[in-house]
């Protein structure tokens, strides 16, 4: 409960002053507003400089300005082609992938007539391959490999283990696409 106090001087306001003591005046409208202003400015600027500082760390910003320097640029070291060849020291297994029969025999004997030397002829496992391929296991061969593609107009080359086990330089698998 409130207590009550008797009533001394500043109780009384005199005509003249329209306060007296330690009563406030009434607080302007809109004052609360200009805190959060200065808050909202703070924290956007606090953003700016933590994005503007994270950028230079990353070097995405740079003050180096335009920096040439007087040093040639280097020309590129073309790389060697490789030049097909027919090797007649080089193996050949023929395989014939597909179901016209006698075809590693043809094919065989066509390469040895362009100089190479067919070891071996028989039927592939597979009998429904489409494209006709030289296929080689060492990187050594590869010139002589694509001199046996060109033997074989269409025929494509790759570099494989599979048919290491054969004891053959290169192996010519016929496919469908084989015209003779």
């Amino acid at each position: 409960m409130a207590e009550k106090y008797p009533k001394d001087r500043f109780d009384t306001i005199p005509d003249d002053l329209s306060r007296v003591g330690a009563h406030r005046t009434p607080r302007p409208k809109g004052r609360g507003w200009i805190g959060f202003a200065w808050a909202a400015l703070a924290t956007v600027v606090l953003v700016g400089l933590g994005i503007f500082g994270l950028s230079l760390v990353n070097g995405s910003i740079s003050f180096q300005g335009n920096t040439t320097s007087a040093s040639p640029t280097p020309t590129p070291t073309p790389t060697p082609t490789i030049v097909p060849t027919v090797d007649p020291n080089l193996s050949v297994f023929v395989l014939n992938g597909t179901t016209t029969s006698g075809l590693a025999n043809t094919v065989g004997d066509k390469l040895v007539a362009a100089g190479w030397k067919v070891d071996s002829r028989a039927n592939a496992s597979d009998n429904t391959l489409a494209q006709t391929m030289v296929y080689y296991s060492d990187p050594k061969n590869e010139a002589a490999a694509l001199g046996l593609a060109q033997s074989l107009p269409g025929a494509k080359v790759a570099v494989t283990q599979d048919y290491v086990a054969t004891g053959a330089d290169l192996t010519v698998v016929v496919g469908g696409d084989y015209a003779g």
